[in-house]
């Protein structure tokens, strides 16, 4: 602005500044060619006093209207810096979509792989259980799938497991002991009897039928059958049914007492064919069969069984129906 009219409103401002005011006059007024350099010295001392009574009389003034501080020394006065922004990389639409599937697809990738890794886990899982139950099918635990069944037996080879001649009657068979032993159990037997217990649930029947399953897995095969017979009279109708009547079949095989054995598997294998231990008691006819060394009959119940149940037979009980194979030679 022209120098008067910043005179003019500095002597309306303050006292102080009509002071200043006339200095800068004196300043700028002619003088003698000699006394030019220090005249010069003294209006840039005018300059940078009135610049600093500008920010006096005008406070919260910015770099955009007014320079910064002078200092002590009479150098010239620092060049005027403004505020600068740091520039932020903007971003469209596209951009925001393109980074969010690149996430998508990290994400997908991390799934696919985590769920193959849980598929090989579970497939490893299955042959390990598959293994257990044929060294020892847990008859206190219900299957992992459905019993596939794909058609019935044929009438022939009913005929020859049942007909005549046969030794295999149709109706119940007993559920006693064969032979009563002559003398009691002893005292050890007595306490490793006592010391499985009975389990205590809402379910009787289940825990009848869990009692025997323990006798009979720590080796108590007597005591298993009088306890699984007595569940198979007392609750006919229970779910557990075909497991009692299967596990009472392999009481007497592993006892040494196939053709007791062969009578409850055949009875519970026929009635119902779609029970979840119907294809178990089939192959475990044959079993019984091959320890009578009856061959025919042996081959007999083993083709039952591939027919019947083609998907245990080459699954859940497919180690043992080879095993079973191998044993006797079904050509003819």
């Amino acid at each position: 602005m022209p120098l008067t009219r910043a005179i003019t409103l500095f002597k309306k401002a303050t006292p102080a500044l009509g002071a200043l005011t006339a200095a800068a006059v004196v300043a700028t007024t002619p003088v003698p060619a000699m006394a030019q350099d220090d005249t010069e010295a003294r209006l840039r001392r005018a300059e940078a006093e009135i610049r600093a009574l500008q920010r006096t009389v005008f406070p919260g003034g910015d770099g955009r209207f007014f320079e910064p501080s002078i200092s002590s020394d009479n150098g010239p006065a620092p060049t005027r810096t403004t505020p600068q922004t740091t520039a932020r990389p903007s971003t469209t639409a596209v951009t925001d979509i393109l980074v969010r599937l690149d996430a998508m697809e990290l994400q997908l990738q991390r799934l696919t792989a985590k769920s193959e890794e849980n598929t090989n886990a579970l497939s490893a899982l299955e042959t390990r259980l598959a293994a257990l139950e044929t060294a020892r099918a847990p008859e206190g635990l219900p299957e992992p799938s459905s019993t596939e069944v794909t058609g019935e037996a044929t009438e022939s080879n009913l005929e020859a497991m049942t007909g005549t001649g046969s030794g295999f009657e149709t109706q119940d068979p007993p559920a006693t002991e064969p032979e009563t032993a002559a003398t009691g159990p002893s005292p050890e037997r007595v306490a490793g009897v006592q010391a499985i217990t009975k389990p205590q649930t809402d379910d009787a029947g289940d825990d009848e039928y869990s009692y025997g399953f323990r006798l009979w897995n720590a080796g108590y095969f007597p005591e298993a059958r009088q306890q699984l017979a007595s569940f198979i009279e007392d609750y006919p109708n229970h779910s557990r049914l075909t497991y009692g009547r299967n596990l009472l079949g392999r009481a007497f095989l592993d006892d040494g007492l196939p053709e007791e054995a062969a009578r409850w598997f055949l009875r519970n294998y026929q009635a119902d064919r779609t029970a979840r231990r119907a294809p178990d008691s089939l192959l475990f006819l044959a079993e019984s069969m091959i320890a009578m060394e009856d061959t025919r009959r042996a081959c007999i119940a083993l083709a039952e069984f591939g027919e019947t149940y083609p998907a245990v037979a080459t699954g859940r009980l497919a180690d043992r129906y080879e095993s079973n194979l191998q044993k006797v030679s079904c050509d003819n």
